[in-house]
């Protein structure tokens, strides 16, 4: 048989026409499986909105981090579900009267003052409206500013202006520029007992010197012996505070109190008042 002969193409001349027709196809599939990739298969995001976005054009994806990373098909590790809602906001309880009325006397006298947030340490630590305390009336400053209950500081407020203030004024012909306290709330018992402390309820309030207008500085620990006015001012102090706490306790009672005035609204079943 016959081999049949084909011309050979001219230089620079295109591939005969039988030659295109089998290799486009070839290439075309060629293409086709290079495009797709093991990735692409795989990946759970679809180059095509597939009803999850609104867009038939697919939207760039914020960048994921952390677990969404590893992760991408859990769309809730970046965000919470539909449906979740935030957790309820507990609301502080309404103040009680007798607060808001211990607030507008304090307003009344003068007193400067900021709410704090509740205090709760556990046991008798607490102390549910709690303010502190920085100015007293007739323009006497507390420093440090003493966190206390509003019952206290109205007490010894109420004692600065009507008792302290005007005895200072009467033996010094002064005024008070500055009570410094040595504590107000503490969380802690009474020494050498397991009994709590009125300090651990912001119902007390330690003394330590009182400043005047003048510069002098009256020291509460035990004047010396011809300290006359003094004498009399603490004595005075100590025994005019009993009308408005229902503890005072003072140098001469025993050694913790040898340095500070001790004041607090102790509630005592018999109305006992302990001015020593």
């Amino acid at each position: 048989m016959r081999t049949p002969s084909y011309p050979a193409p001219r230089r620079g001349a295109s591939a005969p026409a039988w030659r295109r027709t089998l290799l486009l196809p070839a290439a075309a599939l060629v293409l086709l499986v290079g495009a797709c990739t093991p990735e692409s298969v795989m990946s759970p995001t679809p180059s095509v909105d597939v009803g999850i976005q609104t867009s038939s054009v697919a939207v760039a994806a914020p960048p994921v981090r952390g677990l969404q990373a590893l992760v991408p098909s859990n769309p809730y590790l970046n965000a919470p579900p539909p449906s979740a809602s935030p957790a309820p906001y507990s609301q502080r309880a309404a103040m009680p009267t007798e607060e808001v009325e211990c607030r507008r006397q304090l307003a009344r006298l003068g007193v400067t003052y900021q709410d704090l947030p509740a205090i709760d340490e556990g046991g008798a630590c607490r102390i549910d409206w709690p303010i502190k305390v920085s100015g007293l009336p007739s323009g006497v400053g507390l420093k440090p500013a003493a966190t206390l209950n509003c019952q206290m500081a109205l007490a010894f407020a109420s004692w600065t202006k009507n008792e302290l203030v005007p005895s200072i004024r009467w033996r010094y012909f002064t005024g008070v520029r500055t009570i410094r306290q040595g504590s107000s709330y503490s969380c802690r018992r009474i020494a050498g007992t397991v009994t709590p402390s009125e300090h651990s309820k912001g119902n007390a309030l330690d003394v330590m010197s009182i400043h005047l207008a003048s510069g002098r500085e009256i020291d509460v620990r035990k004047p010396g012996f011809f300290a006359f006015r003094e004498k009399k001012l603490l004595a005075n102090v100590r025994k005019d505070g009993c009308d408005y706490f229902t503890t005072v306790l003072g140098p001469g009672y025993n050694r913790d109190h040898a340095d500070h005035f001790h004041f607090d609204l102790k509630n005592r079943r018999n109305g006992y008042v302990a001015c020593r």
